[in-house]
This record gives structure tokens, C-alpha cells and sequence, in this order.
């Protein structure tokens, strides 16, 4: 006699907690590392030193901005469910496989919301607007009839525009000045717009043109050449406003743009991999060359940010200095 395998109901209990747990995201909070740079310039640019207080602040912030983040997911599990089935591995998203009770998430959705809005609200009204600002920019990309995810080229600048929210997010955890530099918000668009098209990209020529296009409206209007030449659009826009940044806060970081310029490469090439991982984000640390010049490029950064150099100003004298 065969035997058969009883699904008991703790067991099925615990399946679909460990589901919803999973349409979080939790895994993807790497991301929300683009609110340290907005940290980082704010306490140079305000001449703020480091404290206890400021570093409850900034904890406080970041489990803000995750909260939202895993908001935005869960959001995003639920409605791209159908869409999800039509492509080779988003197919195993647990909503994707029918493995989440849709009335529960949607929930978990509100809920999530609520906890990063409160958490925010004891930073600053600076972060509370940059979560909501975060929170609505997910509801746009998701929910029809806006879904902005549907719109060639929108789709990527609507995404990527969540990095200069996350950079204001946290400067607003420590600074006090208005507003943050608007051509270095601009540059972190344009930098998170470089990444977006090459995810498409990537997805594009794994899934195939027929099948891209039923997963992905804005597939349809996409082929590589123009996703490619947006992403030499996007990258050259990034480097302009960085460039306009450099001269006018912080020329000593005028000598990180080599790097910057192999890191970009760098992520360009891996585009070009089979089952890359550009459609992961959260796997890129598996890709060692990638990293090494990540960890160089941060660092040198960050030692710019900080670091005076006097020769810099001689070799780039600005217009009307001798």
C-alpha cells in the first residue's frame, strides 16, 4: 500500500507564515544602504559630528525605511502574481504559487506601512516624508490604472527614483540644513536609472522577446538597442550631475571618477551572463570582482568626503581663480 504524506495544520500554519515572511523581502534590505551616502554628505556638508543620539536616530530611520521597503514588496508579491507565473524563476514566489492568504497580505501591506510611518514620525518629519514619499512611489509603480511598471522608460525612472528618496531619507536622519544638494539627487536618480535597464536587459534576453512581453507590458516596446542606448543615456546623466555636485561642494571627489567609471563597467558586463545576477540584486555579493571594486570605490569615496586635498583645487581651479 502506498503511503501518503498528512499535511498537518501546524505544519500548513507554518508554511504560509514562513510565506509571508518571505514576500517581505527581508533579504533585499541591502538596498536600503543608498540612504547612508544621504547620511554621509549631510554630516559633512552640515559639519555634524557623530553621537549616540545620532546613531539612535539613524537605527531608528533605517527600520523605518525597511519597514516601508517590505511594504512596497508585499505589495508588489501580490499584484505581479499572475505576471510572476510567466517567468522562469519569479514563477517560485510564494504568492506566485498560491502560498499566501491574498486578504492577509494585503494586511501586512497596510500594516508594514503604519509601523514605518510611526517609526519615521520619532526620527524627523523629514524621514516621515521621505517614507511616505517611498510608500506612494510604490503604489504608483504597482496599482493600476497608474502601474507605472507598464510604461516603457517609465518603468525604470519611476523605480529608480526610490534612490534620491532613500539618500533624502537619510540625510533628513541627521541634518538640518533645507534640502539636500539637488544635482547630487539628480545623479542618484540617473545611477539607479543605469541599474534599472540592465535588469530589463538581462531579463529581456533570458525570457525572450514573446515571452517578455506578456510577463512585462513595457517589454513590448523595448528590444536590447534601445535598452542599451538608454542605459549609455542614464549613465552619462548621472556622471554630468555628479560632476556638477563635485564642483561645486566637493572637487577632492573629482579623483573617484575612474573608479567609478570600472564599477559601472563592471555591472555592465555581468548584464551580459546567463541568469545574471542584475535580476537579483540581493545575489550581486556572490560576484567577487564586482564587490572588490565596490569596497574600493565606497572607500575611496568616503575618504574623499572627508578628506581634504589641496593639489585637487590647483589642478581644477574653478572659473575666476588663479
Amino acid at each position: 500500500m502506498p503511503q501518503t504524506t498528512l499535511v498537518t495544520p501546524v505544519s500548513a500554519f507554518a508554511e504560509r507564515l514562513r510565506s509571508h515572511i518571505a514576500i517581505m523581502r527581508l533579504d533585499h534590505a541591502v538596498k536600503q544602504l543608498f540612504v547612508l551616502p544621504g547620511i554621509a554628505v549631510a554630516m559633512v556638508l552640515d559639519q555634524i559630528h557623530p553621537s549616540l543620539y545620532l546613531l539612535w536616530q539613524t537605527m531608528l530611520g533605517m527600520m523605518a525605511i525597511t519597514a516601508i521597503a517590505s511594504s512596497n514588496y508585499v505589495l508588489n508579491e501580490i499584484l505581479d502574481a499572475p505576471f510572476d507565473r510567466l517567468h522562469p524563476t519569479k514563477q517560485l514566489r510564494p504568492a506566485a504559487r498560491g502560498a499566501i492568504n491574498t486578504s492577509i497580505g494585503y494586511a501586512q501591506w497596510l500594516a508594514l506601512a503604519i509601523v514605518g510611518f510611526l517609526l519615521a514620525d520619532g526620527v524627523s518629519t523629514g524621514v516621515l516624508v521621505s517614507c511616505m514619499a517611498l510608500w506612494g512611489m510604490g503604489c504608483v509603480y504597482n496599482i493600476s490604472p497608474l502601474r507605472s511598471k507598464d510604461i516603457p522608460y517609465l518603468d525604470v525612472t519611476s523605480e529608480a527614483i526610490n534612490n534620491p528618496i532613500r539618500f533624502c531619507a537619510g540625510w533628513y536622519m541627521v541634518a538640518s540644513l533645507l534640502l539636500p544638494p539637488v544635482s547630487l539627487l539628480i545623479a542618484y536618480w540617473m545611477l539607479g536609472s543605469y541599474f534599472m535597464p540592465l535588469k530589463r536587459f538581462s531579463e529581456y534576453r533570458q525570457i525572450g522577446p514573446e515571452r517578455a512581453g506578456w510577463y512585462r507590458k513595457s517589454f513590448r516596446h523595448y528590444t536590447e538597442k534601445t535598452l542599451l542606448n538608454s542605459v549609455v543615456f542614464y549613465a552619462a546623466s548621472a556622471m554630468l550631475f555628479f560632476g556638477a555636485f563635485v564642483m561645486r561642494y566637493r572637487l577632492e571627489m573629482v579623483l573617484a571618477f575612474p573608479v567609478i567609471a570600472l564599477l559601472m563597467a563592471e555591472y555592465f558586463n555581468l548584464a551580459f551572463e546567463p541568469e545574471s545576477a542584475v535580476q537579483n540584486p540581493e545575489k550581486l555579493f556572490k560576484q567577487r570582482r564586482l564587490m572588490i571594486w565596490l569596497a574600493i570605490c565606497v572607500a575611496l569615496l568616503a575618504l574623499l568626503l572627508f578628506l581634504n586635498v589641496p593639489f585637487v583645487g590647483r589642478m581644477f581651479p574653478r572659473s575666476g581663480t588663479p
